[in-house]
């Protein structure tokens, strides 16, 4: 007599809902004692389901995405009922050996069937499909899919794996990222789910109102560089006190409608100053990830905000210029960027951008390194502390300062002892003539 004996899915300690990965069988499939039939995954392991009897597979329950939990039916196998003396079996009578179901009742026998469920629509369907694929071929336990979007990365897009069975391990998710880095191919953050459409009408009025070209631009060159840089931020506070005594007297010696001098025009000497003496932030990196492009020139970007929109003139040769020189040179430029008047090469060829924010407020803020640069300065509104001098609390004008940079090119304690050489210099503004 042949049985037809059920797969369930075993104790797995109280875990309500397990994710299918993989499904290795379909009806028809021989299949072997321990042999696995199936690959499921909790939060915190991946198992491989093996059969409990030798026999041929009847019926299949289960694809890749559904949740089963302890008990849930995975498939039936048709075996020998010498094999499954200790299993729950669902018997099915036979007159002769060489008969594996009989009709009963004049009745030809029915197909066990999954339970019924509404049929998807063909649009859903194809859905369906593509999902399926997408989670065979991401076979990967859920501590690798973690590491995996920690880094950005849809393990749909790496095909093979070197673990057993092609499972995807955290080295093979390692190299994916150093490929696509070498090979300048933006599928970091591939994986990355798109903002859904919403419709606020319902809500009350509203108006559409088309954003703007440069807006557009700079949307997008800053979501590929948030995407594809690794970046640090790191926050100063500079004492300047005696930098803005020293702009007073110089604004008061000009004649009247003169140009004023602006604390940024020392903060961009004092920047190029810290440069050329760390030169791996007046440098690029190459597209093949290799190699540091180190610059000879000082071109320093200036964020200008318009009405329409952010654009970044650049001061050029910043180093063979005195404060004067740049003041007129930023002042012109900051009209034209106004009337909308500058010319593609007015914001090409910078070497480090700054992003001031000094004239509005702010107390901190984290500037989007403006590649291929590998860091750009933030500066919000000074203001008046007390600080401690050893004997007494003294008020100082303090500036924060805000450094983020590109981690593949520079590290930690490098940032810290250039924005160390930055606050130095604009502490004592003697040192910029050494």
């Amino acid at each position: 007599m042949t049985v037809l004996i059920e797969i369930k899915v075993p104790d797995v300690g109280n875990v309500a809902e397990i994710d299918v990965v993989e499904v290795l069988i379909q009806p028809g499939d021989a299949v072997a004692l321990e042999q696995t039939v199936a690959t499921l995954e909790t939060d915190k392991a991946s198992m491989d389901l093996p059969s409990s009897v030798a026999g041929t597979i009847q019926q299949v329950y289960i694809k890749p995405g559904d949740k089963v939990s302890e008990g849930s039916l995975i498939a039936t196998v048709l075996a020998n009922d010498e094999q499954a003396a200790a299993e729950p079996v669902k018997q099915v009578p036979s007159p002769a050996d060489t008969q594996v179901i009989t009709p009963i009742a004049d009745k030809a026998p029915e197909p066990v069937s999954p339970p019924v469920t509404a049929s998807p629509e063909p649009a859903a369907t194809a859905e369906l499909q593509v999902t399926d694929s997408a989670v065979r071929l991401a076979h990967a336990s859920p501590s690798v899919r973690l590491f995996a979007r920690e880094l950005g990365v849809d393990v749909t897009k790496i095909k093979t794996g070197s673990g057993r069975k092609g499972r995807i391990l955290k080295d093979d998710v390692k190299n994916f990222v150093k490929k696509v880095m070498t090979e300048g191919i933006v599928a970091v953050g591939a994986g990355i789910p798109s903002i859904p459409a919403v419709d606020f009408s319902p809500f009350g009025e509203t108006e559409i109102q088309k954003l703007s070209k440069i807006k557009r631009l700079t949307g997008q060159n800053l979501s590929r560089v948030w995407l594809n840089l690794p970046l640090v931020t790191y926050h100063e506070e500079v004492d300047i006190t005696d930098m803005e005594a020293f702009r007073n007297a110089l604004n008061a010696e000009k004649a009247k409608g003169e140009l004023k001098i602006t604390g940024l025009m020392f903060i961009i000497k004092a920047l190029v100053a810290a440069m050329q003496q760390f030169p791996n932030f007046n440098a690029s990196l190459s597209a093949d990830g290799e190699s540091l492009i180190l610059k000879k020139y000082f071109n320093i970007g200036i964020a200008v905000d318009t009405p329409n929109g952010l654009v970044v003139p650049v001061l050029r040769n910043v180093n063979n210029k005195n404060i004067n020189e740049l003041a007129f040179e930023l002042a012109g430029k900051s009209e034209k960027a106004r009337l909308g008047k500058l010319l593609p090469g007015d914001m090409q060829g910078g070497c480090m951008t700054i992003s001031s924010l000094g004239g509005i407020g702010g107390t901190a803020f984290t500037p989007i390194v403006n590649a291929p640069e590998v860091a750009i300065l933030g500066v919000t509104r000074a203001k008046m502390q007390p600080v401690w001098n050893g004997k007494e609390f003294v008020p100082r004008l303090m500036l924060p300062l805000d450094l983020t940079y590109d981690h593949r090119v520079i590290d930690g304690a490098e940032g810290a002892r250039f924005m160390a050489a930055v606050k130095q210099y604009l502490g004592d503004i003697r040192r910029l003539l050494l």
